[in-house]
């Protein structure tokens, strides 16, 4: 079946960097489009940033652009998400889901998430 599992999370210091990863099974990667996402306590939760199936083509939200960077290793079956400059406000947990579009990404399948926590 499809899933995917996120890993890298951990605590780091402002301005510090982590590299999350997005392992996937159960589907054809290069097929699919994905999408991190996140979510802090209290608020909704945000789309992070995304990769087109069709030309690998990315998008990120203001909140992150210049600082995270996304790409995926088809071979692996395996995104990432790097994060550098990280900001309090990064803090979160962040989840990685894949659809057949980007249209479709929130409502395909769903990582359990990683938890990100940026203080000093």
């Amino acid at each position: 079946q499809v899933q995917l599992v996120e890993s890298g999370g951990g605590l780091v210091q402002p301005g510090g960097s982590l590299k999350l990863s997005c392992a996937t099974s159960g589907f054809v990667l290069d097929a699919y489009a994905i999408g991190w996402f996140r979510q802090a306590p209290g608020k909704e939760r945000e789309g992070v940033a995304n990769i087109s199936s069709s030309d690998d083509s990315t998008y990120y939200a203001a909140s992150v652009k210049g600082r995270f960077t996304m790409s995926r290793d088809n071979a692996k079956n395996t995104v990432y998400l790097q994060m550098n400059s990280l900001k309090p406000e990064d803090t979160a947990v962040y989840y990685c889901a894949a659809g057949e579009t980007i249209a479709t990404i929130q409502t395909g399948s769903w990582g359990q998430g990683t938890q990100v926590t940026v203080s000093s």
